[in-house]
């Protein structure tokens, strides 16, 4: 269904996908390599997912027990990863345009990251890359009692932002951001400059499918 713009109050923005160009410096890399596999078709395709179970394996996770109807046991698997990963050793680029569809936002909304990295490498990913000024908000795997795809981050960023969890929109890149936001009462826009794909992230119920983050403003000027 489309975006109820007038119900959205706040934006709650993922990071690796959906702020950060992370996977596709990635990608690029792994995809290389691949091309040498001769019964590989998709040697892009493939690299993104291996990027993906690689970056976040909690997302591998989730999209297996979709499949096998498991989710619930498993959920508590995917935040104890998400809680005890690795932190990044490499801060990738801002996605394309991302600066300027906040310049637009940030005068309308206010702007939270809920994001399952950890602390250090959400303030310096987004110190690095000039976006910590747009967010008055900021929540990280451990700010709250449960991480992605519970709902307890965008539950925490709503009351920081003193707004209603309805009033909400949860952007993301995976179906774990789209799961998040659903199960805490705000709708939801999926974006395919990231880890997820249209199909995976409309089957869980994304509101709006972006090709990119940066075309949010328009999305919410043209009352998508």
């Amino acid at each position: 269904m489309p975006l109820d713009t007038e119900r959205i109050r706040a934006l709650c923005f993922d990071l690796d996908g959906t702020l950060s160009d992370t996977d596709d410096y990635y990608v690029g890399r792994f995809s290389k390599w691949l091309r040498y596999l001769p019964l590989l078709r998709d040697p892009d395709r493939a690299a993104r997912r291996l990027v993906s179970c690689v970056e976040s394996p909690g997302n591998a996770l989730l999209g297996l027990t979709d499949a096998v109807g498991l989710d619930g046991p498993l959920i508590a698997t995917i935040d104890w990863i998400y809680r005890n990963r690795t932190k990044m050793g490499r801060t990738c680029p801002a996605v394309p345009g991302v600066v300027a569809m906040l310049t637009i936002l940030k005068s309308r909304y206010p702007l939270a990251v809920v994001s399952a990295r950890d602390e250090v490498s959400t303030i310096d990913f987004l110190g690095q890359t000039g976006l910590l000024q747009y967010f008055e908000v900021i929540v990280t795997a451990l700010s709250a009692p449960h991480t992605k795809p519970y709902p307890d981050p965008v539950w925490l960023a709503a009351q920081k932002m003193g707004v209603a969890p309805a009033s909400c929109l949860m952007i993301g890149d995976t179906t774990v951001d789209i799961r998040a936001g659903r199960s805490a009462g705000a709708q939801t826009v999926g974006v395919l400059c990231g880890f997820g794909e249209e199909a995976e992230l409309r089957r869980q119920g994304a509101d709006l499918i972006l090709p990119s983050t940066a075309d949010l403003a328009k999305a919410l000027q043209d009352g998508s």
